[in-house]
């Protein structure tokens, strides 16, 4: 078990201090889970902003020619495809066809890439996608002199422009550009992990205070709050985003998770033939959303039908903006049609629950 000496802190954890956030181990850091409490947090970034330290995230380099072709085989969507500027989430996979980890690859330039993974998963990642590379690809992994910091909620673009060298309403969805965020050189991302518009800053962690201060202060005006792993976690779940660990590891496959968009099948990469056969004879279990009655479902909870276990809750909390006790969980295909009825023991009770379409939540886009 990580004990409290062993756990890392990012470059803003005094801050976090400072606002009187509630700090809890993660992943191996010492994170906030909330600073004013999570139903407050998550219906100001649903309603005006939200911003998030994300520096606990991994960040790899790759340059080189072969840069792009090498991840094109690693990742399963289509890398070869992006331009200069544009970012993109797939999946990495293993040979087995089950999934290493979901991450995003950003295109800085012609012959430049950035990879980013989940915090748990650095050094598994990292030795992973050395082992696949070419000899002409430079790897670097970043990760610990990277901070990010991610402004997200639909006032978050104006808030940004006030303290960037651009207006960055320029920057499309999963587009990325070079600019100072407060006199700061950073790279600015619009992506995000909330189902709203908003951005992801990357900056070396000695900008990281000036950068958090800087937007929060841009942003008072606009409601703008700090916001904790508990509204982030809230607010992924209602727009149906995965979490490593959750919904997806090395034991899943793309199929079953409901992840095969991200899945060029027409292209070789690690695991593909595996994949395109899981897609080809239909997966045994899916993921399905459900709307439980009367408590909130847990990751572990059994599901059940009649009495008996068919499944198992993956994620489950109470969703603040569409006001129910929402959940994802594998169960049999045959149970996984919207409608069905189905429960989640709960306290040894078994609580009505209906699967439902995800997302449950989607955002109205202007």
């Amino acid at each position: 078990m990580t004990t409290e000496a062993a756990l890392k802190r990012t470059p803003l954890f005094e801050k976090h201090r400072e606002l009187g956030a509630k700090l809890v181990p993660f992943a191996g850091w010492e994170m906030p889970i909330q600073y004013s409490g999570i139903v407050a947090e998550h219906r100001a970034v649903r309603n005006a902003a939200g911003l998030f330290d994300l520096s606990h995230m991994g960040e790899f380099y790759l340059e080189g020619a072969g840069a792009g072709p090498a991840l094109d085989r690693l990742v399963s969507s289509d890398i070869a495809g992006l331009e200069s500027g544009q970012a993109r989430y797939g999946l990495l996979t293993n040979e087995r066809g089950t999934i290493v980890d979901d991450v995003i690859v950003y295109r800085l330039a012609p012959q430049r890439y950035m990879v980013v993974v989940n915090a748990a998963n650095i050094d598994k990642d990292a030795a992973h996608v050395r082992r696949h590379l070419p000899s002409d690809v430079r790897f670097f992994d970043g990760s610990a002199m990277t901070a990010l910091i991610a402004p997200q909620g639909p006032r978050a673009a104006r808030i940004l422009s006030r303290v960037a060298d651009m207006n960055v309403d320029d920057v499309m969805p999963f587009g990325v550009a070079e600019t100072k965020v407060a006199g700061k050189t950073a790279t600015i991302a619009r992506t995000g992990y909330t189902g709203e518009d908003g951005f992801e800053v990357f900056l070396r962690n000695e900008f990281a205070s000036a950068v958090w201060d800087a937007l929060l202060d841009a942003g008072t005006a606009d409601g703008m709050l700090p916001i904790g792993l508990g509204a982030r976690d809230t607010l992924r779940l209602e727009s149906r985003f995965s979490l490593y660990g959750n919904e997806i590891d090395e034991t899943t496959n793309p199929i079953e998770a409901g992840l095969a968009w991200t899945c060029k099948l027409d292209k070789e990469f690690l695991g593909r033939d595996v994949v395109a056969k899981a897609k080809e004879d239909g997966p045994s279990r899916r993921i399905a959303g459900l709307v439980v009655e009367g408590g909130v479902a847990r990751h572990g909870y059994p599901v059940t039908s009649g009495g008996r276990e068919v499944g198992i809750v993956t994620s489950g909390t109470y969703g603040p903006t569409v006001e129910k006790n929402i959940a994802l969980a594998y169960v049999p295909v045959a149970l996984a049609k919207v409608g069905t009825a189905l429960a989640v023991r709960i306290r040894e009770k078994d609580v009505p629950a209906t699967v439902v379409k995800t997302p449950f939540y989607s955002r109205v886009k202007k």
